[in-house]
């Protein structure tokens, strides 16, 4: 079983650039750092900034969601106004979209309220492109994720697990949004290996891990399960 989103790795060119967008403009706080990555907190999952220096390189053009509460809303409008935010509305919950340095889609959406704490407080979605939306939704439902909307035009899906993952074929999606490529993800579970052999036959490959178990899915993500 998964329980929880430990990291989302991103791909960037310049470190001090891409550290002082996340820490200025999304008060994302520093937990460690080094030449080639620095690693923020967003509740429980880290965000981690990469430089491409080996495998797992972190994601390209990732589009992910932090969520806020929703009494904080029209203060991240109004903070990251200057970037131009594209905003759409999913039921009665907002969102705001605006691009990062190295152009990831982030968007911060009402998730919530006060009570579950301050700032951001999580991240909720992660968009992933795939070659074959069939082959990915097997892929992942082995692994414990479940489908819970379809694309009108079936080119992509949504499931749900430690965070909701949409599986997009190559698409542009609201605020031109692109699923990443070589996405680096970590999920935390009580159990591991039997998770990993479930979906070992299809896995490009299969590490073993101190403490833990990495597969690289069939189209090039990288998910380490602790």
């Amino acid at each position: 079983m998964l329980d929880s989103l430990r990291w989302l790795a991103l791909e960037v060119t310049y470190l001090d650039r891409a550290r002082e967008f996340y820490t200025t403009r999304l008060d994302l706080p520093v937990e460690r750092e080094n030449d080639t990555e620095v690693v923020l907190r967003a509740g429980e999952t880290e965000v981690i900034l990469r430089r491409p220096k080996r495998v797992p390189r972190g994601g390209l053009h990732t589009h992910y969601a932090f969520s806020a509460p929703a009494e904080e809303y029209d203060e991240w409008w109004e903070r990251l106004e200057d970037l131009d935010p594209d905003e759409h509305t999913f039921g009665s919950a907002r969102s705001l979209y605006v691009d990062d340095p190295d152009g990831h889609c982030v968007e911060i959406g009402e998730v919530g309220d006060e009570s579950e704490g301050e700032g951001i407080t999580g991240i909720f979605e992660v968009v992933l492109e795939v070659a074959d939306l069939g082959r990915a939704e097997d892929f992942y439902t082995d692994l414990g994720f479940e489908v819970t909307d379809r694309g009108s035009e079936r080119r992509r899906i949504r499931l749900a697990g430690p965070m909701d993952l949409e599986l997009w074929e190559p698409q542009l999606g609201l605020a031109d949004a692109r699923g990443g490529v070589h996405v680096d993800l970590g999920f935390g579970s009580d159990d591991p290996q039997p998770l990993v052999d479930r979906v070992r036959d299809r896995a490009c490959a299969v590490e073993s891990l101190d403490g833990g178990v990495r597969a690289l899915d069939p189209d090039g993500h990288y998910l380490t399960f602790e």
